[in-house]
């Protein structure tokens, strides 16, 4: 496998933000997260839950709630104004003010035409859903409090509409408010205070399930207004509801951190009339739940602890397989992390700075060389590691991407407004930071952004699937080229990877395509064959120069630039197939480097887990041992050599966000460290509580 000098750098504290509200496309299988900090995330469900886009925020952005209308995305918040995003820009499309003060919440209707606001004036307004955007259509009977939370009825007659000590039923034709269900406040000293209605889901049959502050899920008729049943769940706030497609299951998210499971079924054997039964509760978060959804076969949750958590429902799925598996994904599946190989600086990207980096040195005593040392033994450090600037971003919105050149002398990073190029002079006394002022006008809408391996190009991914290239003197940068490809994709490329000598440019988009275009014809090379899965990391080979992908589903493909089709050895990795522990994994590989002293070896890292794949040993068969690399080095030789194979993994990891390989063929593994995340964020205001 080889031996590293290895940096472990543990100073990036990089901290995600709390989840307030999430939507899921059940057509499409899309996932949309908001965030705390204003940010949007997309998750493809079908494609082994990769978050295949984000949405940089904004400071002041608040988003209260998130709705799918067909393939569209809205939200609205605090602001008063619901925005609808661009999936393809990766940006805010619009936003519409709705002259209501804060909205609470939206919901849309089972048809798509008619999306619903809640505010804080007491009204519930209308917005129809035209082509290109939403018009104002009328407001609903107002009320003398705010709206809290909506629920349409399936048919598009009614509305639902908690507030503070009671649940609104609305007739959507007349905009009147035709029941008004009162909800029993708490018991002793709580009694005195307003409840506050966080959550109403209304079903086919006119049943209304509401969640309150008092911790009580209750269960109404919604044709004549009465109370059915009521749950007391917590002794503090029911935050959010969720319902089952087929309406037979109901979860409710605590501000405890619990996830309450109720079912309509019977409460006795044999006995036919069906009752809504409390029978499950999960304890997957610390701290409150704000956000639930409930898939056909798994409860989907998030909150304050900014994880996403999504638990199978054994009774609906397989055990035993992928399905059946909890997963807990907390940071972002792209890299926040850029590294100067050929100056040994790092950029640490965070929503609204940059943090840039020196890499300490360890004592270079030769009477002591790197090779003669035990494995995990830590070396004496000559110098610490030192942060040498840290660039606040001008204006509100946050960065999208970011990017360091190898020789360290650039910098550059996007927001969804405008890119930023510096100039960077660092001596071992001396550090100045230049702005360059003028930049070419094709650098707009961005998504992605990286360097060529000698500095001298900046690539940057813009709109329609492009990528426009920049070329960089002393103190000045100039427009060379967009390159196009012939697929007609317009979705965002969320890949760039440039080969060490110059020559290509390998992209990918979230279409599941790879493009790699010619650098010095300025031109498209080749396309490689569509494969179904999204790709997480790309890069071509500096020997071969064969690309090498890594897809969402955990597969590994060899592509040959030269003969524009798989390699040999590519395709007996399919015909064989990959171990199964492999395919398991949760997590997807976003970095791929590779050992100049080896070119068999292939380098990759997720979140918990270093791998080289040795390309000159035997592949792995299915009832072989897939050991993890540390207990491989402890077993007899006789027996490591039996059981040695292509994979060599290392899990001695917790949250592994970057691998590098330096130019003295040093790596810096850049983790984590294991903190309680919410003992970190600065004091929220847990739930809302509204003054009387």
């Amino acid at each position: 496998m080889g031996e590293f000098k290895v940096h472990r750098v543990r100073f990036f504290d990089y901290m995600p933000s709390a989840i307030r509200s999430m939507a899921f496309n059940s057509h499409t299988e899309r996932l949309a997260v908001a965030r705390a900090d204003g940010a949007v995330e997309i998750f493809n469900f079908a494609d082994n839950y990769f978050q295949e886009k984000v949405i940089a925020g904004r400071d002041g952005r608040s988003i209260e709630a998130l709705c799918w209308v067909g393939c569209r995305l809205f939200s609205a918040g605090l602001d008063g104004e619901i925005t609808e995003y661009d999936l393809e820009n990766l940006r805010p499309r619009y936003s519409i003010e709705a002259y209501g003060g804060p909205i609470w919440t939206i919901s849309g209707n089972s048809e798509g035409t008619l999306l619903a606001a809640g505010c804080e004036d007491g009204t519930v307004k209308m917005f129809e859903v035209l082509e290109d955007r939403i018009q104002f259509q009328r407001n609903l009977s107002r009320q003398k409090g705010r709206i809290i939370s909506l629920s349409w009825h399936p048919s598009g007659a009614q509305i639902a509409a908690g507030m503070m000590d009671m649940i609104r039923i609305f007739d959507s034709e007349t905009g009147h408010a035709t029941h008004r269900l009162l909800v029993d406040r708490g018991v002793g000293a709580s009694k005195s205070r307003e409840v506050v209605v966080w959550s109403v889901a209304c079903l086919n049959d006119h049943t209304i399930i509401s969640g309150d502050s008092a911790g009580k899920v209750q269960i109404w008729d919604g044709l004549t207004g009465t109370l059915i049943r009521t749950h007391l769940v917590t002794k503090w706030d029911v935050l959010v509801l969720a319902v089952s497609q087929d309406e037979s299951s109901v979860i409710a998210g605590t501000s405890e951190g619990t996830i309450v499971q109720f079912q309509f079924i019977s409460s006795t054997v044999g006995q036919q009339d069906k009752l809504w039964v409390r029978t499950r509760t999960f304890k997957n978060h610390s701290h409150d739940v704000r956000a639930l959804v409930h898939t056909d076969s798994a409860v989907i949750s998030g909150g304050m602890d900014t994880q996403l958590v999504v638990r199978p429902l054994l009774d609906k799925v397989e055990k035993n397989t992928q399905e059946s598996a909890l997963r807990k994904i907390a940071f972002p599946h792209r890299n926040l992390v850029s590294c100067a190989k050929k100056a040994g600086l790092l950029l640490f990207q965070f929503p609204d700075h940059l943090e840039l980096w020196r890499l300490g040195e360890s004592d270079r005593n030769e009477t002591f060389p790197v090779k003669t040392r035990t494995p995990g033994e830590s070396l004496p450090v000559k110098r610490k590691p030192e942060k040498l600037i840290q660039l606040k971003t001008k204006g509100e919105d946050h960065i999208c991407c970011s990017a360091l050149s190898p020789c360290g002398s650039w910098l550059s990073y996007a927001t969804v407004a405008a890119v930023r190029l510096y100039r960077l002079q660092i001596s071992s006394n001396n550090i100045s930071i230049q702005k360059v002022s003028k930049l070419p006008r094709e650098l707009k809408s961005v998504h992605q952004l990286c360097f060529s391996s000698d500095s001298c190009r900046l690539f940057a991914s813009s709109s329609f699937s492009s990528v426009v290239v920049v070329a960089l003197d002393q103190t000045d940068c100039k427009y060379l080229h967009t390159l196009k490809h012939k697929s007609g994709s317009r979705q965002p490329i969320h890949i760039l990877s440039p080969s060490e000598d110059g020559q290509w440019l390998a992209t990918a988009n979230t279409d599941c395509e790879i493009h790699v275009f010619n650098l010095r014809k300025m031109k498209l090379h080749c396309s490689v064959p569509a494969y179904s899965s999204c790709p997480t990391a790309v890069s071509i080979h500096p020997t071969t120069g064969n690309l090498v992908s890594v897809h969402a589903d955990q597969q590994i493909f060899e592509f040959s630039l030269k003969q524009k089709e798989y390699s040999e050895w590519s395709r007996q990795l399919q015909r064989q197939g990959l171990h199964p522990l492999w395919l398991q994994r949760d997590t997807p590989v976003t970095s791929i480097a590779f050992n100049p002293n080896n070119p068999a070896h292939i380098m990759l890292h997720d979140v918990f887990m270093f791998c080289i794949i040795d390309q000159s040993l035997p592949l792995p068969e299915a009832k072989t041992k897939f050991y993890n690399q540390m207990i491989l080095r402890s077993l007899p030789e006789p027996q490591r050599l039996r059981e040695s194979h292509a994979f060599k993994t290392c899990k001695n990891f917790q949250h592994l966000l970057s691998v590098n390989l330096l130019e003295d063929l040093s790596l810096v593994v850049v983790e984590r460290p294991l903190v309680d995340i919410v003992a970190q964020l600065p004091a929220p205001v847990r739930q809302k509580k509204f003054a009387t």
